[in-house]
């Protein structure tokens, strides 16, 4: 019985996919057996998004610090010519469409290597194939791990749910979106509210002029009557576009000297809503 092969598996993982890797170690893996030695050569910034991967994979990502035209490339190349040398391995497969591993293809085969490639469809080029003793590309699709993270919850069909009764009514009603008044803003709810007929039984309630209504809305607390800290009124208001990044908020309470009074005089800190003056 031939004894299993030391195979070396490389990756040049700013060149192809991360669908395309797990693709390749499951395709080696199924053909070979093992695969001893896995390395994946990458920027800081993919051995951090692909961590979870690499971790799955058992690969080890080899960072490169460097910066520049294949840098990335010449990190692996040098790492193989190493590794040929100090773990002696049966096959090395390098997963890059990359046509610029030639030189090394060539140099590992006189070590005595089999040197196998994989690449991503539709990134290798003709004149990268050749050299390697066997070389196949892997079609880029959407990655099982993250399929497997996320599944999709299928609908339910409308006759079942109502079947379901009332409990379950109830149920879906709580998980349904919140009604669009939830998720407009308080100036925008008041702009309905004013659209909606009042029955003529009602009381008409007391108008206020619009901009004054704007801040009321947007700062709830000035309803109440008591002082709020200007510092805590002028973050919601900039929020809601009724003042400027960079405006004081001082200038806008004394646009309207009939609706709101300030503290003190020549340093205000304080805004309060005239309520009952006001209307």
């Amino acid at each position: 019985m031939n004894p299993t092969p030391r195979v070396m598996l490389l990756v040049d993982a700013d060149n192809v996919s991360v669908d395309v890797v797990e693709q390749a170690v499951a395709k080696v893996m199924g053909e070979r057996g093992a695969i001893h030695v896995r390395r994946a050569y990458c920027t800081a910034e993919s051995a951090v998004k692909h961590l979870k991967l690499f971790k799955q994979l058992s690969i080890r990502p080899i960072v490169n610090l460097s910066t520049g035209k294949n840098s990335t490339d010449i990190a692996l190349a040098v790492d193989a010519i190493d590794l040929a040398i100090t773990e002696r391995p049966d096959v090395v497969v390098i997963v890059s469409s990359d046509s610029d591993f030639a030189p090394l293809v060539i140099r590992l085969r006189e070590k005595g290597c089999r040197v196998e490639g994989i690449g991503q469809e539709g990134k290798t080029g003709d004149d990268a194939k050749p050299v390697y003793d066997d070389f196949i590309d892997l079609r880029h699709g959407k990655s099982r791990a993250a399929t497997r993270a996320a599944p999709l919850l299928k609908p339910k069909p409308a006759a079942k749910r109502a079947s379901r009764g009332r409990a379950s009514s109830a149920v879906l009603a709580a998980s349904e979106p919140a009604p669009p008044e939830s998720r407009t803003t308080p100036v925008e709810v008041r702009r309905k509210r004013e659209r909606t007929p009042v029955s003529a039984a009602d009381p008409a309630p007391p108008r206020l002029p619009k901009d004054v209504q704007d801040i009321l809305d947007v700062v709830p607390q000035l309803r109440a009557g008591g002082w709020v800290e200007l510092r805590l009124a002028a973050e919601p208001l900039r929020k809601a576009k009724l003042l400027g990044k960079t405006a004081a908020s001082t200038k806008l309470f004394k646009k309207h000297v009939a609706y709101f009074a300030l503290q003190s005089e020549k340093q205000p800190h304080q805004v309060h809503f005239i309520g009952a003056e006001a209307r």
